[in-house]
């Protein structure tokens, strides 16, 4: 009992008559009270240790209009275009602090006049504890474009449309130019020409008369537009049409959507309702559904064997099957009577891949 007595009054004296754990828990509660209070300016955060709106020399109830105005007075006095040392209200400034001013200036404008990071930056020094939460917030808006998604994806849109048509219409020009080598479609041309007249040569006097090679020239190009007319090219190197761009396709989509499903309806009640037969439409469209082909490439195929397709009735299923299975066999057997295929085999079991050495039969 006296120990404990004693022990009491050391506590009470000092730090030296009490036991080591006492002695501990008092070194820390005096160095929890040493640390200082967790403060809301953090240095590279908004305006770091300044308040923005001291900065601005505004209270946090200032309107909008209001930052505006105290940041334009500021700017025009702080601005390093008109930054004049000795002026009033710039007593002891030198360039090089106008400058930093206007900086910290034009940063607490930015941070005040938007009303979300107002709103972060209010928050930040209401609720200083939230330091981590503070630096999401301001790096997030950092780092975020500016721009509207919406602005950006109606852009790459366009840039992609207008690359889509240059295409198009490099593999138009690239098909009109090698048929205008073809003698078949060279000689039909320039026969259409002639009675249209178009390619008889008049005897030409004076200053008007042309060189020979312009008129070659001029008989070129009349060829060169009687195949981009008379021919009606399909497939990939179809004639560029503006509604096929990827631009046009998004802006009609509903109107495509609507008819598609028109279109389905129809087709429901007409041939599985009412059991109509088919027209060469419609039985060419099951065949090139059951080829598995796009329409730009069975639109490409000769007329001839698109005809034939309806002749061998290839819009019913078993009837494709059947020549599905033939055209398979009939490859089985061209690439086993082929002389390049046997000399092939023959290298592969001979020679192997390893060496470029072919034996001929």
């Amino acid at each position: 009992m006296a120990e404990s007595t004693e022990q009491s009054c050391g506590c009470r004296r000092g730090f030296s008559g009490c036991p080591r754990a006492v002695r501990s828990w008092w070194c820390l509660a005096l160095l929890l009270l040493s640390v200082p209070t967790v403060t809301a300016l953090v240095e590279g955060l908004y305006c770091g240790r300044e308040v923005c709106y001291d900065v601005l020399g505004v209270t946090r109830e200032a309107s909008k209009a209001e930052i505006a105005r105290a940041y334009r007075q500021l700017a025009r006095r702080y601005h390093p275009d008109r930054f004049r040392p000795g002026e009033p209200g710039t007593e002891g400034e030198t360039q090089e602090s106008a400058q930093k001013k206007f900086l910290l200036i034009a940063t607490a404008y930015e941070t005040l006049k938007d009303e979300d990071t107002r709103r972060d930056y209010d928050y930040m020094l209401d609720h200083p504890e939230e330091y981590y939460q503070h630096y999401y917030a301001y790096y997030r808006r950092q780092l975020t474009p500016k721009v509207d998604v919406r602005v950006v994806i109606l852009v790459t849109i366009c840039a992609i449309s207008i690359f889509q048509y240059y295409s198009w219409h490099s593999s138009y020009n690239e098909a009109i130019n090698y048929l205008v080598t073809v003698p078949k479609y060279r000689i039909q041309a320039t026969e259409i020409a002639k009675q249209q007249g178009l390619l008889n040569r008049t005897k030409e006097k004076g200053k008007n008369r042309r060189s020979k090679e312009e008129i070659r020239e001029q008989e070129e190009e009349v060829i060169r537009d009687i195949i981009k007319n008379k021919i009606d090219i399909k497939g990939g190197y179809q004639k560029p049409n503006l509604s096929d761009i990827l631009l046009c396709q998004i802006v009609l989509f509903p109107y495509y959507l609507t008819n598609y499903v028109a279109w389905y309806v129809s087709w429901i009640y007409r041939f599985t309702i009412c059991r109509e037969e088919y027209g060469d439409e419609e039985k060419l469209y099951l065949i090139r559904r059951y080829m598995k082909m796009s329409q730009s490439q069975f639109d490409s195929l000769d007329e001839n064997i698109r005809q034939t397709f309806l002749e061998k009735q290839l819009w019913i299923k078993e009837n494709y099957e059947m020549y599905r299975k033939q055209q398979e066999e009939e490859m089985k057997v061209k690439m086993a009577t082929d002389p390049r295929m046997k000399r092939y085999r023959r290298w592969m079991k001979n020679e192997g891949p390893g060496r470029l050495t072919f034996i001929d039969d």
